[in-house]
């Protein structure tokens, strides 16, 4: 009876979970196979899969390091407790109250031939730039990376904070009194103490930019392809199941197997 007592406490959760992620996983599973390899062959010699594959990693690689950088900078100023902290706090976690199509609207008025940014530029008698034009990958990329640094890096700064206020200052009180400077105390004190806020911070945010849709989609629409944009495209526009299910899968073993990566790494550079 005392080993069921546990399992009854989390059926609610695993039922929950079956029904959220199991049964969907099955039907993806299933579409993506039901034509044998077909699907698949037509994802993969899509000329769009090899763009959106790429645009994602380079993605993932320019952003998460910028937002991990720019969270614990926020963090360790809100730790040093200046003047209107509550000020500070709310104004940097506004985005995470403006919804991923909604803060690439908002950066399209920005970067648009017409937008805010170019009519700066015009008024300076500088000369303006085609941000999200098809043939300038380099501009577009720029748009998309600093639209997504500014909607999600609110998520990695309030993970960092909840993991920074755990942080003993008993610690660093001890390193000063011995010495140690500013940024020995950061790289010997404060960042190994924040490892397993910045190793889920990390995992997290790099799935979230693996799924990076809306943003690039109301900035250039089809021109930047990105994963889950070509999943939405053979789904809705295209109507073929079992190709978007076979896109959704890259998808799936790419999250799980950064994840993985990550653990691991995290877990050797612990034991050594």
């Amino acid at each position: 009876m005392r080993l069921r007592g546990p399992w009854l406490l989390l059926l609610p959760s695993i039922v929950f979970m079956l029904a959220l992620f199991g049964w969907p996983l099955v039907q993806a599973l299933i579409s993506a196979f039901s034509e044998g390899a077909g699907a698949w062959e037509r994802l993969f010699t899509d000329a769009y899969f090899l763009r959106a594959l790429r645009n994602t990693l380079l993605l993932i690689v320019i952003v998460v390091p910028v937002q991990l950088v720019l969270a614990v900078a926020m963090a360790l100023l809100v730790q040093a407790r200046p003047r209107f902290l509550a000020g500070h706090f709310y104004l940097w976690t506004i985005p995470l109250a403006v919804s991923e199509l909604a803060a690439g609207l908002v950066w399209l008025s920005v970067f648009d031939s017409r937008g805010y940014l170019n009519s700066l530029l015009a008024s300076l008698g500088l000369p303006t730039v085609q941000w999200l034009n098809y043939t300038s990958t380099g501009t577009m990329l720029l748009a998309v990376v600093i639209a997504e640094v500014w909607r999600a890096t609110s998520l990695v700064f309030v993970i960092v904070v909840a993991g920074i206020q755990l942080v003993p200052r008993d610690y660093d009180e001890a390193a000063q009194v011995f010495g140690a400077s500013w940024w020995q105390r950061l790289r010997h004190v404060t960042l190994p103490q924040l490892g397993p806020s910045l190793q889920v911070a990390l995992i997290l945010r790099t799935i979230l930019a693996l799924q990076a849709f809306a943003v690039a989609q109301a900035l250039t629409g089809r021109d930047f392809p990105l994963l889950v944009g070509e999943t939405y495209q053979w789904y809705v526009n295209l109507q073929n199941p079992p190709v978007a299910s076979a896109a959704a899968l890259v998808v799936l073993v790419l999250s799980l197997g950064t994840a993985v990566l990550y653990l691991r790494s995290m877990r050797n550079r612990a034991a050594a």
